[in-house]
């Protein structure tokens, strides 16, 4: 998934000597070679009006979206109760009952298919909760909910990497649930095998669920139909930061500043930037306009990230909170937007 392989791999062989962690997730996006892909030195310039071309209502007033962070939290802990949950386990399939739980009275739609990896054959189940809207398009929003294999029988429960953000989609789940939408379909995504069959990181064995599915909507036309892709990924993290994501359309990118600043929390947003390889990019490359909200300097240089230390006394629901009333009110924003932009701008 992620690109920073220089600086991670060098972890990965460190920590693999103690036993205790998996290295990266990604290969740098345009050229697959082992530089590093993310630059701290400037923060990119922050846009401090919408971006050229997209007119919004701000109407007589901003209220805030409405999140129980309390919750979010909760739904967390549920989740990383379960333990490791890589595809095939059986840990992983009462995450998927515990997630069809709480999406009872929706319209659902599971994916299911299997892959053969060098690994075996494996089960794979992308799980979709559908609120219709008035407005012709749908929004997708995305997280995975497989945890990556384990190394050496080191096992990863995953709390910030997969974890948060699939509690956070339960979350939404909770705000959207009988609601007339006056906009934009919202189609909520988790999304299953986003995680490597191989450490360290192998494109070819990853991002199984959301290759799958993005092919599989592209050839039944569901793909023409999706106005943009939000991507939530390692959002739990006490010390939030969220990458400023050069894969992601920078207009989408623009958008979710402008909501974080409506909100008040754009301190959390664009510090770093980085080329991110994540589960965005199958629809990315069919040309979805798309966005990706990844703190992925999680711990001092992410010594948590695919270890056995991520885990929820990490977590803060205070960062449940801002991510999840910054993709309200993102998702607010694009209803409002009378023609959006393409992927291109």
């Amino acid at each position: 998934m992620r690109s920073f392989r220089q600086k991670l791999c060098s972890c990965f062989c460190l920590l693999l000597l103690l036993g205790s962690m998996a290295c990266t997730r990604g290969e740098t996006a345009a050229s697959g070679s082992d530089s590093a892909a993310a630059s701290t030195a400037t923060p990119p310039s922050a846009p401090s009006v919408a971006p050229v071309g997209i007119k919004f209502d701000d109407g007589p007033e901003i209220s805030p979206p409405e999140f129980n962070a309390a919750r979010a939290m909760q739904y967390t802990k549920e989740i990383v109760a379960f333990g490791p949950r890589p595809i095939g386990s059986a840990n992983h399939k009462k995450v998927e009952d515990y997630i069809l739980s709480h999406l009872k009275g929706i319209d659902v739609e599971q994916d299911a298919f299997s892959v053969d990896t060098t690994e075996g054959t494996y089960p794979v189940r992308n799980i979709i909760a559908k609120f219709p809207g008035s407005r012709d398009g749908i929004v997708v929003i995305a997280s995975h909910y497989d945890t990556n294999w384990p190394l050496k029988d080191v096992a990863y429960v995953g709390a910030n990497d997969g974890a948060s953000s699939s509690a956070l989609l339960l979350e939404l789940t909770n705000q959207l649930r009988g609601k007339k939408l006056n906009g934009y379909s919202v189609w909520l995504l988790w999304d299953d095998a986003e995680e490597s069959m191989r450490l360290p990181w192998y494109d070819p064995e990853a991002l199984y669920g959301v290759r799958h599915l993005a092919d599989k909507w592209q050839k039944d036309g569901t793909l023409k139909n999706i106005r943009a892709f939000l991507l939530e990924d390692m959002i739990g993290d006490a010390d939030l930061n969220i990458e400023r994501d050069q894969n992601s359309t920078p207009w989408m990118e623009d958008l979710v500043y402008q909501a974080a600043t409506r909100l008040g929390a754009q301190s959390h947003f664009f510090e770093r930037t980085g080329v991110i390889d994540d589960d965005h990019i199958p629809f990315v490359q069919r040309g979805v306009p798309s966005a990706d909200l990844i703190d992925f300097s999680y711990g001092y240089n992410n010594v948590f990230w695919h270890t056995t230390q991520d885990t929820v006394d990490k977590l803060s629901p205070k960062s449940l909170e801002i991510v999840g009333m910054v993709t309200l009110e993102a998702l607010r924003m694009l209803d409002s937007i009378q023609t959006l932009p393409t992927a291109a701008k």
